[in-house]
């Protein structure tokens, strides 16, 4: 399922929303997502998730087309934790 789906299945259920606010309201929601990682905020949304941000170190990794090794700066990258409820319903 990708954001035009998600966006459709809200209008489809919704009389009043149209289409276009639905999917403004959703790219409002994950812009506002961004950047309260960019500035280094989590974010939970409650019987979800956490959105949070983690550090990767300094390492060297290896381009595998011509098999020359390259040093990787340090950098963030995102990070999603299920919420216990989600979990649950998955192995039900």
């Amino acid at each position: 399922m990708n954001k035009s789906d998600i966006i459709k299945k809200f209008s489809d259920s919704s009389d009043t929303l149209t289409e276009a606010d639905l999917g403004q309201a959703v790219n409002s929601i994950l812009a506002l997502i961004s950047d309260s990682l960019s500035n280094g905020n989590r974010v939970e949304v409650r019987n979800f998730g956490t959105f949070s941000i983690r550090l990767r170190e300094k390492r060297l990794s290896r381009n595998p087309k011509t098999g020359t090794s390259v040093l990787v700066d340090t950098k963030y990258h995102p990070y999603f934790r299920a919420s216990k409820h989600i979990k649950e319903s998955l192995n039900k």
